[in-house]
Parts: C-alpha cells; sequence; structure tokens
C-alpha cells in the first residue's frame, strides 16, 4: 500500500465541518461525493449537527465506529489544529486540508503548527487552502468543484483552486480525459513531486498535467520529472515581475525566474506549454497517442489555405516539414486528382472523400519515412464529417501501425461532433490546425526526451582542497569578493584554462612579472571595492614593453583612487594578453528553489543588452552542456559566421560542465561565479576575467 493511497483510493473519507447549510463547502463537500456515486463510506462531522443529506453525521471524528482513511477539513482555520489532532488520534492517514487563510496570508506559524500535528501522528497532508480531490477511477468527488471532469487517463494538478474549478468544467467542452483533479494549495505537505511519483506508479494514468505558479523545493521537483516513465506537460504561471508577485501572494510560494523554470523542465524532460489551452491540447495528445520518435511530419489536408498554415505552425513548434520521398509521394498521387498535390503538405483538394482520406492516411502510416501525421479536414458541402472521421479512424487502425497522427477539423456543428467521436475513440480532435500541429509538436518533444537518457553527473578530478583554503582564506580576512588572482587559482584547480599571470604589488614588481611573460599585456587594477574595473579605468590592454608597463602600473593607480578615494587596492594583476576569438560569459548564481544555476551566453553587449542567455540547473555533464549551447539566438556566431570557422564546442561545453561542478561542490560558500569573457577559439579557450562571490553564512 503506498503511503498515498489513504487520499487517492480512500473507502473510506470524514468530512470535518460537514454542514446543512447548502450554501457551505462543508454541505457541497457531501453532497458532491453523494452525487459523484462513490461506493465508500461517508462521514458528515459536526458537533451541532445529527444529520446531512441524509447521513448520519458524528459530532467528533472519534466517535466514528469504523476506520477512516481520509479527512477533508473544512472548518476555520484557527480550529484545523484542533481537528488535525482528533483525526491523528483516530488513525486517519489522509488529510485534505480545503481551509484557507495560512501561509497565503502570511500565517506560516498556523500552516507549520499543523504539519507538525500531522506528523506526529504519520499522517500526509495535502493542500491546506485546496479544493480537494476529483477522483474518476472512484467516482469520488471530494472537493467543492460542482462535479467530476471528463473521464479519462491524465492527472491534472493545479496550484491554483479556483483555475481547476474552471478547467473541470472545461475538461467536458474539450473532451479531454482526466483520471484525477488535484488541487495542490500551498503544499505545507505534499508537493508536485510527491504527487508526480505517486501518479508514475498510477495504473488508470498515462500523462501528468501541471499548472505551476511557484516550487519550493526544486530539487526534489527536478528528480521526480528525472525519474518518471509517464509524460509531464506543465505550464508555468508567474512568469513576468507583475505575474511573479501575484503568485506569491496567492499560493505563498516564490515564483523563480521563467529562464530557471524552463532549464528545470527541460532537464526533467517535462513538456513545457505556453498557455492553458496548450496545456489542454497536449495532454490530450500525450495521454492519447504514442510519441513522435522521429522528425519526418506529414500533413495531409483537402484544402490549401489550412496546409499553409500548418506549416506555418510547424516551423514555429521546431518541427519544419520536410520534402517527402519520391516513392511517398507516388503513393500519395493515388489518393487525389490529377490537381492535387502530393507534396508535403499532402493536398488531396476540396473533392476528396472518405475513400482518399483512408487510404492516403494508410499509405503514409506504413511508410517508413513518417514518423508523425497530421490530418486535416476543411467541411464541405457534399462530405459528411462523421462519414470521414470513421475513414481516419479506421486507416489508423488497419494501419497496424504505432505512429502518432492528431487530427484537425475545420467547420461547423458537425464537425465538432464528428470530432468528439474521435477523442472517444483516443484520437486527438482540434478546431484547428495549429492546434493539432502545436500537439503533435509536443509529441516530438516526448520522443526527444525518451530518446535521450538522464546521466547521473560523474565528476571530474579537481582539487578540492586548494579551493577549500583559498576560499578560508578569504573568510578569515572578512572578505566575500575572491578577486582575480584568487578566483582564476580556483578555476585553475578547476581544470578551466586561465591566462599567465601574477599580482604586482609595485612598480618594480610589475616589471620583473613582464619579463617572465610574453608580451603583449594586460594589466588590471585587483581591488575588493572595484568590482567593474573597466569603469574604473583600472584596465589597460595591448602593453607591448617594459616602459609601457611602468606607464600602465601608474596610469591605472591615478584613474582608480579618482574613481573611488577610499577603494582597497591589492595590486595590479600582470598576464599574458589572450589572442582574439569569440567571447562568451559562463557563470553561475543561486537559486531560492532549485540551488545552483549554470548559465550561458555570448558576451559583451550579447549578455549585456541582448540577454542572451541559458540556463541549466548545476551540475551538468558535458553532453547536457553540448546542448545548452545551440539554445542561444547568436549560436551561429560560435558555428562560424561569415567566413570564420567553426569555434571549439567542445572545449567550451566541458568549461561549463567543470564550473557548473564547482557551483555544486561548494554550494554551501559559493553565491555567485563569473567567468566573462571566455574567449573561445577554434581549438580550446581561455578564461580572460574571473570573479567569485562567497555566501554571507554569518
Amino acid at each position: 500500500m503506498h503511503p498515498l493511497d489513504p487520499i487517492f483510493k480512500p473507502k473510506s473519507i470524514a468530512i470535518v465541518g460537514a454542514s446543512r447549510d447548502p450554501r457551505a463547502i462543508g454541505h457541497q463537500c457531501v453532497k458532491n461525493l453523494l452525487d459523484s456515486e462513490y461506493k465508500g463510506k461517508i462521514y458528515p462531522v459536526n458537533p451541532k449537527a445529527d444529520e446531512v443529506e441524509g447521513l448520519k453525521c458524528y459530532h467528533s471524528i472519534l466517535d466514528i465506529p469504523d476506520e477512516v482513511d481520509m479527512a477533508l477539513i473544512v472548518v476555520p482555520a484557527k480550529v484545523v489544529p484542533a481537528a488535525t489532532e482528533e483525526c491523528g488520534k483516530k488513525g486517519v492517514k489522509g488529510l485534505v486540508i480545503i481551509a484557507s487563510g495560512f501561509s497565503e496570508i502570511g500565517r506560516k506559524d498556523l500552516e507549520d503548527q499543523v504539519v507538525q500535528i500531522a506528523k506526529k501522528y504519520g499522517m500526509r497532508i495535502l493542500g491546506p487552502n485546496v479544493v480537494g480531490v476529483l477522483n474518476n477511477p472512484l467516482k469520488a468527488n471530494a472537493s467543492f468543484a460542482p462535479y467530476l471532469p471528463y473521464p479519462g487517463r491524465a492527472a491534472m494538478i493545479s496550484q491554483s483552486g479556483a483555475l481547476l474549478i474552471a478547467m473541470d468544467a472545461r475538461t467536458w467542452v474539450d473532451h479531454v480525459g482526466i483520471s484525477h483533479m488535484i488541487s495542490i494549495g500551498n503544499m505545507s505537505d505534499l508537493d508536485f513531486a510527491d504527487l508526480i511519483e505517486y501518479f508514475n506508479g498510477d495504473k488508470d494514468t498515462n500523462v501528468i498535467s501541471l499548472y505551476v505558479e511557484g516550487i519550493n523545493k526544486g530539487r526534489k521537483f527536478l528528480d521526480a520529472c528525472k525519474k518518471s516513465k509517464k509524460p509531464i506537460v506543465a505550464i508555468k504561471a508567474g512568469v513576468s515581475k507583475r505575474g511573479a508577485s501575484a503568485a506569491a501572494s496567492h499560493t505563498g510560494s516564490l515564483a523563480g525566474s521563467a529562464k530557471i523554470y524552463e532549464a528545470a523542465f527541460k532537464q526533467g524532460h517535462v513538456v513545457q506549454v505556453e498557455n492553458l489551452n496548450a496545456l489542454f491540447d497536449e495532454t490530450m495528445a500525450l495521454a492519447l497517442q504514442p510519441p513522435m520518435m522521429g522528425d519526418n511530419l506529414l500533413i495531409i489536408t483537402n484544402g490549401g489555405g489550412v496546409g499553409v498554415l500548418a506549416t506555418d505552425a510547424a516551423e514555429k513548434y521546431k518541427i519544419p516539414l520536410k520534402d517527402a520521398p519520391d516513392d511517398l509521394k507516388l503513393l500519395m498521387r493515388k489518393h487525389m486528382p490529377e490537381f492535387g498535390s502530393p507534396k508535403n503538405p499532402v493536398d488531396l483538394t476540396g473533392m476528396a472523400d472518405r475513400v482518399n482520406y483512408e487510404g492516403s492516411i494508410k499509405d503514409a502510416l506504413k511508410h517508413p519515412w513518417v514518423d508523425g501525421l497530421v490530418v486535416l479536414y476543411c467541411e464541405t458541402s457534399f462530405t459528411d464529417p462523421m462519414n470521414i472521421v470513421k475513414g481516419i479512424y479506421n486507416s489508423i487502425k488497419e494501419s497496424g501501425v504505432e505512429k502518432p497522427v492528431t487530427v484537425s477539423l475545420v467547420g461547423g456543428e458537425r464537425s465538432i461532433k464528428a470530432g468528439q467521436w474521435l477523442i472517444e475513440n483516443r484520437v486527438p480532435y482540434y478546431s484547428s490546425p495549429h492546434a493539432a500541429v502545436r500537439a503533435i509538436a509536443a509529441l516530438r518533444q516526448h520522443g526527444k526526451f525518451m530518446q535521450k537518457p538522464i546521466r547521473d553527473f560523474k565528476g571530474y578530478n579537481v582539487n578540492k582542497q586548494k579551493v577549500d583554503a583559498i576560499i578560508a582564506k578569504m573568510k578569515s580576512n572578512g572578505r566575500k569578493l575572491l578577486t582575480e588572482p584568487y578566483a582564476k587559482e580556483v578555476f585553475a584547480a578547476y581544470g578551466l584554462t586561465v591566462p599567465k599571470g601574477k599580482l604586482a604589488k609595485t612598480e618594480e614588481d610589475a616589471v620583473k612579472i613582464a619579463r617572465s611573460l610574453k608580451y603583449p599585456l594586460v594589466m588590471k587594477i585587483v581591488s575588493p571595492d572595484v568590482i567593474h574595473k573597466s569603469d574604473a579605468g583600472g584596465v589597460k590592454v595591448d602593453v607591448k614593453n617594459e616602459k609601457e608597463v611602468r606607464e600602465a602600473f601608474r596610469e591605472i593607480l591615478d584613474r582608480v583612487t579618482s574613481y573611488d578615494p577610499h577603494a582597497r587596492i591589492d595590486g595590479i594583476y600582470v598576464q599574458e594578453m589572450a589572442p582574439w576569438g569569440t567571447e562568451t560569459i559562463i557563470g553561475t548564481t543561486n537559486d531560492k528553489q532549485f540551488g545552483p544555476i549554470v548559465m550561458f551566453g555570448l558576451g559583451g553587449v550579447f549578455v549585456e543588452i541582448l540577454k542572451d542567455v541559458t540556463f541549466r540547473i548545476a551540475p551538468i555533464d558535458k553532453e547536457d552542456a553540448k546542448d545548452m549551447i545551440p539554445e542561444i539566438k547568436g549560436y551561429g556566431i560560435l558555428r562560424g559566421a561569415r567566413g570564420q570557422k567553426a569555434k571549439d564546442i567542445d572545449a567550451l561545453a566541458d568549461a561549463i560542465s567543470r564550473l557548473s561542478q564547482l557551483a555544486w561542490d561548494f554550494k554551501d560558500e559559493i553565491s555567485e561565479i563569473d567567468a566573462n569573457p571566455v574567449i573561445v577559439y577554434e581549438k580550446g579557450l581561455c578564461v580572460v576575467d574571473a570573479r567569485i562571490i562567497l555566501k554571507d553564512n554569518r
């Protein structure tokens, strides 16, 4: 028996706070369980009532003579701790706390008190501040939503209760089949990760669908997603600054950076969607169809216009159409008049009937080149949409192959009814070509995830002891900033290439150091108070001889002291000047939900102005780092553009991976790392400037 079975497979449910008032939530919960035809035992609990909805009402949960698996708690927030204590004494194992008035309004103390009581008795909590659980396999509407969702095989988990009720109603309009709808609320105990783990093993569920505002335990969530054998589709709300603020006040959780969630979804093999329409559409596709295991999408249509719209959508959703091979074109030609087109999209023309659709679909699915199929139909005066969809269904069934198919019927009431018939027969139907293509793109994304195994990070052989010593020295000196010389020592300890250089305390030191290096040189101020050296005039490049070394030393000191007369100056760093190449940036930061994050992008104005960067949750291996690099818009520069040769992507991926390990190994000590610029060449790279900021652990 799974520890969450008392919540999701309860044989008995108590409603603590059941009410005789039809307008009260405590009354609705009792009535909804009865109306949904739940077969288990229902126990209303109210010290002031003897009967609710024809059921005997108990004055205390302790008065119930039988075992109780789950309790719905619908009493005011201040009474919830006492109700939880009584449930624990009764032996209840699962609590669904519908009551609000906890961390979402700043009363985390009250929420923590309830959790501690539940832990004492080994109870698990869903909520507080939830709508409840809508359970189709058990016919149990344990919520104050009006009815169970349209039945199917998707578990939909929402952080917003009001939105869950709205989505419940919509499932009946769009015929999106749901096994469970779960309001997760404040996640005081059970969170997304717990439910993903549970429904990954649920026989009634094919896909897990998430509405996410914020995640408190990012690593736990990421691990659960990685382990899931079932597809996960998610929408992240609160991506704008204003939206993030609204999410925090609504759920009591913090909404993190959109880029960081995007990275987490990629690493956890979660299909991320752009809006609620896409969440429904792609949930349906993932629940009903197999994944698309290759990039070759074929579109079959009876109308050129919808074919063009679908072609545009295919490019938008990164599954662009390819020209079909000649033998496939010959097969398609058999199913159309002379003026049809066997290209991709395949235009059967407005003359197409059921026979044309059946034959072309069957031949397409059997052809080895085709990995997925989108079928489009525009309603015509001489065809019956229901007849067409039955032909589509028969051809899919008779083809005998496991390839995904999505269908769009564009028309009136007859087309809508025909589309609903398709859904009932496990073929996804959409009212627009755009949605049908977007759905199959989700199936392709899931296919790519299946083809790319999630790897455990092995780590590099590095000199952690040296880094420990440097950090200890900085802390003993009361410093949070590792200036460039120390930061580069840390980088070198982790196998990153840095230019030769040394700190000069005096002008004569600078001259001696210069003699041991190769000209030209770069000279830079080293000060814990000067973070942006160029802004302070603290950098001199292309220093070619001893005379220029002396001049540069004096000039840098003069400029920096004018810029900040109180700046502490450790000296001037003298280093060999790295050859010209392509500037990139690698950095890390610490996210409140996910911990160390590694970032990559092009350097210079590309990162400062265009913000052309991508993220991953650290640590990542070299192969995962290679996946990051093409995600930036400026990837073409690294790949080689306008006569330039391609840069060393392998070396760049290695550096990203090593820096991610550094951030992870010292996650308790390091707050931020900045390697900028990292100059990449046709062979190799060099970290030209470096900065590390330590955490303030006082």
